[in-house]
């Protein structure tokens, strides 16, 4: 494949498509590259409801799906490869990848976010063998067992949901005394049976043989020690931005995430960041959308200005 593009968009979650699409429409040549598979975090979503345009709901990977052959038929390409860096050189970026170095007149960073680990005893030795991060790729490998999730925000109480599915019993572990996600996710939280909660409390650490058995649980405000006996634990903490190789490059929040003027503008000239990997984003996928499309607009204009 070619090296030179006028586009190279970092990342291909929503945001990323939605600029994808834009930049291929506006005949851009336009690179999507994305080190796993396309369509990001939302991708692992069993039903996505509040995505204008599907009054049934649609999965994240099928939403994702038909963004991806959308932006294709306009002609964007796409690379699987690990971003490691980006370099300024002679007015045009080389972004460095696993796969070699591509250039670009314009970038747009949509790499989202990395979900958060627990960092506990156990955690990585029984990754993969009770230790999961996704509950639409796993829960199937829990029928009729009782397992935990990790989290209280939206996506913890919709994975808590999705594994009732399977999961002979669910406990929902929440290190405070009331849950973050949204009301109407807490209502069907509440009134699904298979789902019981733990406040206040928090894993010490993950225990097994082979695979895992337990938990060793603390109570955060009476310091009392509990074990918990499961077949799996799901962990939906939160996230972490993708920006550990833009430190030093781009201006960075306190938290990591990319700071942006109203334009989706960095301060690197004709480097554009879009999506949950942007300072003060919603975290939506509908804004996610929003962004790229925002991002692509104006790196647009940023070529053709640079251009005369």
């Amino acid at each position: 494949m070619k090296t030179e593009y006028d586009v190279i968009i970092i990342g291909g979650g929503p945001a990323g498509l939605s600029a994808g699409i834009y930049t291929a429409r506006a005949r851009l040549t336009s690179l999507l590259i994305e080190k796993n598979m396309v369509g990001g975090l939302i991708a692992d979503a069993e039903l996505v409801e509040n995505y204008p345009g599907f009054p049934e709901g649609i999965s994240g990977y099928d939403l994702t799906q038909l963004m991806e052959q959308q932006a294709q038929i306009f002609g964007l390409e796409t690379l699987t490869a690990e971003v490691n860096g980006i370099k300024l050189k002679d007015g045009l970026k080389v972004v460095q990848t696993t796969q070699g170095e591509f250039t670009a007149k314009a970038v747009i960073i949509a790499g989202g976010c990395e979900r958060t680990k627990l960092g506990v005893p156990g955690e990585v030795e029984f990754t993969g063998k009770g230790v999961s991060y996704c509950a639409t790729c796993d829960a199937f490998f829990f029928r009729d067992q009782p397992v935990a999730i990790v989290g209280g925000g939206n996506s913890a109480i919709s994975e808590a949901l999705q594994l009732t599915k399977f999961a002979s019993r669910v406990t929902v572990i929440h290190r405070r005394q009331e849950l973050r996600a949204t009301r109407i996710l807490q209502e069907k939280a509440f009134a699904e049976p298979k789902i019981e909660f733990l406040w206040n409390t928090v894993v010490e650490s993950i225990e097994g043989e082979d695979v895992v058995k337990r938990l060793q649980l603390r109570d955060v405000t009476t310091d009392e020690k509990s074990t918990l006996n499961v077949a799996g634990i799901f962990v939906s903490t939160g996230l972490n931005p993708s920006t550990n190789h833009l430190k030093g490059i781009l201006a960075l929040d306190e938290a990591g995430y990319i700071i942006t003027n109203d334009k989706m503008e960095t301060d690197a000239p004709g480097i554009f960041a879009a999506g949950d990997i942007r300072s003060s984003s919603i975290r939506q996928t509908i804004a996610a959308a929003g962004d790229g499309a925002v991002a692509a607009i104006y790196a647009e204009r940023f070529i053709t200005h640079a251009a005369k």
